[in-house]
């Protein structure tokens, strides 16, 4: 007895290619938003001498650019991982 998922009863791959592309544009666009307000507090907190306020920002803007390559990752990955499924 062979048994097999029914992978035609789960619908709506286009649709959550839709959402997930449109939940990340939002974490990209936040996240490019944060990089420039951390950097500028980056910025001022180091030109005068608040060095645990640039420290801080400092870590905001490395937190920035970690959460957009991931996000951008996100994409490649929900695409690949749906591709693999209709194969399947």
């Amino acid at each position: 007895m062979d048994v097999f998922p029914d992978f035609g009863a789960v619908g709506g791959a286009a649709h959550l290619r839709e959402i997930v592309g449109a939940l990340l544009m939002f974490v990209l666009i936040i996240s490019v938003l944060m990089l420039v307000v951390c950097s500028v507090i980056w910025a001022l907190a180091a030109s005068n001498g608040h060095y645990q306020t640039a420290a801080r920002a400092r870590t905001g803007v490395w937190l920035a650019c970690g959460t957009a390559a991931l996000a951008g990752a996100g994409v490649a990955l929900v695409n690949f991982l749906l591709g693999i499924g209709a194969g399947l």
